[in-house]
């Protein structure tokens, strides 16, 4: 090693979910080098979790004004000030993010490089003129908006979600291509907010979700944003401030005009940024970190964790992960298997969505035996009070050991109320455990109680069924 290479104990590479190992291991005393090649805070931060949550926070206030009519309530909407809610967000999330280098100034140990950098061997990172190693390194450089090879789109000024949060002229038209949560999320905030949306996807929306969360989902969203399914983006041209979008959908060629474009098609890590290509670390085919149960790469010294491996790409999940190393490698200094909790998601549009666990094509395709409870909102106190047209909750249960397997909220409250669920998940509970349990009246959470008797009901059903096939045989 050249004698000009600054040794630590610890290198992170990323400022986002690589914060889990940068204070705690400071803390014990250990020398700790931080690399971010953007502002701190990481893609939550700065470019997701919270500064659209924030925006659709917003876009939630209209969604109830413009539902008030069904309480008896006369409201109107006179003014939405775009800019400056946008102006506002973004300011707080940036005094956030300016708030970070500062705080670790403080702490001696911890050197901070807010610099782009490269693996220049197996052990050595170049940052600016400065050469670095350590005996850890750590991982968490996050992924970017993919971009799809749609003719002329690259010459035209299309918005990823990076500039769609930080967009202070609401366009008159959007038109975004992709059906995944980004797309769903995003158009509905700009819908609330004015605009006029429409989504193309080569899809169906959510098509990662369960698939009655899909249906209910698609009904309910496709009545405010104008969606197009299965369509095949062609061509993207840009001429006198505006979009002229060409797709195929039904094997006929169309085209849609626009102000503004928004690309939402999935993500991509950033891994072919940093000289990987000069260590041993090993990529898969999408260009995602290969580790192992440790969450250690195919490099002896060198972990990775987040969405650059591409396992969840949640910051929840990044966040468990860079304490599931600290814990393991710094307090307890033994390696241990990462087992994953049950692991849940959200997804802030409209209707809202919060789940956990199987869905059920997946459980058909695994060929395991369940047994299905759906209870809708309308079919509850609660629901009845919040005058819901819309909403239901989903349980799957393993048929064998009656454990539940899978929860699938969708309606108002979901993200919040999926909760109850993932601690019934994490706890092996069974459909007895769901029943045997006091919930409050007149709440959501009784609508969870109903689907698990409806899969009761369902149970019998099934049992009946089996009966007569055995006295058959």
């Amino acid at each position: 090693m050249a004698k000009d290479t600054k040794k630590y104990d610890v290198i992170v590479i990323g400022g986002g979910s690589g914060t889990k190992l940068i204070r705690p291991v400071a803390k014990i005393g250990l020398k700790v080098a931080v690399i971010e090649k953007d502002k701190m805070g990481g893609t939550c931060l700065n470019r997701g979790c919270i500064p659209s949550k924030m925006l659709i926070q917003s876009a939630d206030v209209i969604s109830w004004i413009l539902r008030a009519k069904n309480f008896e309530i006369d409201a109107k909407i006179d003014q939405i000030n775009f800019s400056k809610l946008v102006e506002q967000v973004n300011y707080t999330i940036d005094k956030e993010a300016s708030e970070i280098p500062p705080s670790y100034e403080k702490i001696p140990n911890i050197d901070l490089y807010q610099k782009e950098c490269k693996f220049i061997s197996d052990k050595v990172i170049q940052v600016a003129d400065e050469k670095i190693t350590a005996d850890y390194f750590f991982l968490a450089i996050g992924v970017r908006p993919k971009i799809p090879a749609i003719k002329g789109l690259k010459e035209t000024p299309y918005l990823t979600s990076n500039e769609a949060l930080r967009n202070t002229k609401k366009p008159k038209k959007l038109v975004i291509i992709g059906g995944g949560y980004i797309g769903c999320e995003l158009g509905f905030f700009y819908q609330m907010m004015g605009s006029e949306v429409h989504i193309l996807t080569d899809n169906g929306l959510l098509d990662k979700e369960d698939i009655d969360i899909q249906k209910e989902f698609y009904e309910n969203f496709s009545k405010i944003v104008n969606v197009n399914l299965n369509c095949s983006v062609k061509e993207v041209a840009f001429k006198n401030s505006q979009f002229n979008v060409t797709f195929s959908q039904k094997e006929k060629r169309r085209s849609i005009i626009s102000d503004a474009l928004m690309v939402a098609t999935g993500v991509e890590p950033w891994t072919d940024h940093i000289g990987l290509e000069n260590t041993d670390i090993k990529l898969d085919d999408k260009g995602f970190i290969q580790v192992d149960e440790y969450l250690q790469t195919t490099q002896k010294n060198i972990w990775a964790f987040g969405d650059c491996i591409g396992r969840h790409l949640f910051r929840h999940t990044a966040n468990y992960e860079g304490e599931h190393l600290f814990k393991t490698l710094f307090l307890e200094k033994e390696k241990k298997q990462l087992v994953y909790p049950p692991i849940p998601h959200a997804i802030f549009s409209f209707p809202r969505i919060g789940s956990v666990g199987k869905k059920e094509q997946e459980l058909i395709d695994e060929k395991t035996p369940y047994v299905v409870g759906i209870n809708k909102y309308c079919d509850s106190a609660r629901g009845m009070a919040l005058r819901c047209s819309s909403g239901l909750v989903k349980l799957l249960f393993n048929k064998e050991d009656r454990k539940l397997i899978g929860a699938h909220c969708i309606g108002d409250e979901a993200s919040n109320l999926v909760h109850m669920l993932i601690a019934f998940m994490k706890m092996n509970a069974t459909i007895d455990d769901l029943l045997d349990t006091i919930y409050i009246h007149p709440t959501l959470p009784e609508v969870i109680r109903n689907a698990a008797k409806k899969a009761v009901k369902n149970w019998d059903k099934v049992n009946k069924q089996s009966a007569k096939v055995n006295l058959t045989e």
